[in-house]
């Protein structure tokens, strides 16, 4: 099984609050799906965690950083894409601080902008008790840990 390897972001609000996106697939193998996750996306070739991650909250939230800190948490899974390919998925997750709630939309793949149908700012209380799906599915550890450093 091929490995992917992806960065994603826990982007905080001034409140402490953590951006999602509604992920709604309406084709393909995952037609059906619908689910909040955080942004973030693969890295590509001679690319680096940290320069991808710079590069995925720019494109998906229109948010720009020169640097990231180190990344706060790392997830291993196997994950079904969109074309219908398993993969084996490696995440590192990189903690920022957004000064707003504003986002753009300018730099999303038309992909992007068929599968994501929504965006919210969740609370903790809020992630502690929907009935959502939500991933990472340890992302209330994540915003723990992160805090503490």
């Amino acid at each position: 099984m091929r490995q992917r390897k992806s960065a994603r972001l826990l982007v905080l609000d001034p409140d402490g609050c953590v951006l999602l996106f509604r992920f709604v697939h309406k084709a393909g193998a995952l037609a059906g799906q619908d689910y909040w996750a955080t942004p973030g996306g693969g890295i590509e070739e001679d690319e680096t965690f940290h320069d991808a991650a710079i590069r995925e909250l720019r494109e998906e939230t229109g948010l720009i950083r020169d640097a990231l800190g180190e990344p706060v948490a790392n997830r291993e899974f196997d994950l079904q894409l969109p074309d219908g390919e398993y993969v084996s998925s490696f995440e590192k997750y990189y903690l920022v601080r957004s000064d707003g709630t504003a986002l753009s939309r300018l730099e999303w793949t038309p992909h992007e902008a068929e599968v994501i149908a929504d965006h919210r700012w969740w609370s903790r209380d809020e992630l502690m008790h929907t009935t959502e799906i939500v991933w990472p599915e340890q992302i209330l550890q994540m915003l723990t840990t992160a805090a503490s450093r």
